[in-house]
């Protein structure tokens, strides 16, 4: 991922995970970039998008969820990571579609994380990536 051609974006509204996350990928040279809100995330679509999508679900505006299934509904299927601090059998069950490839809880570890990402990133070359 390094040669920069593809991103992660990270979705959560709390600074200090956007923060905490974006660095530790950074240091396995990923590009990263970072959104506050569901909205903003989908204010940026014009410019491309990403080959993975880090999802917090607990969002002011629009749940992660909400923003997944807006993504699917509107023909963008880019593997999906799902991070909560309120992990339960309805996140689980409404997170089982084919473009989310895990759901995290909070605290993440970094391990964890980097297993998720690579799964995401494997499923984007398979497929080819992006919007169908």
């Amino acid at each position: 991922m390094a040669q920069g051609s593809s991103w992660i974006a990270i979705v959560d509204d709390d600074p200090s995970v956007l923060k905490s996350l974006s660095r530790a990928l950074r240091i396995r040279a990923y590009e990263t970039r970072t959104f506050a809100s569901a909205r903003e995330f989908l204010a940026s679509l014009p410019r491309g998008s990403p080959a993975c999508l880090i999802l917090d679900v607990q969002m002011p505006g629009m749940t992660g969820l909400e923003l997944h299934h807006q993504m699917v509904e509107a023909g963008f299927h880019i593997p999906t990571i799902v991070i909560t601090a309120h992990s339960d059998v309805k996140v689980r069950e409404t997170s089982e579609t084919t473009d989310v490839v895990a759901v995290l809880s909070k605290p993440l570890r970094n391990a964890t994380l980097f297993d998720a990402v690579a799964i995401a990133l494997g499923s984007t070359k398979a497929r080819g990536g992006g919007q169908s």
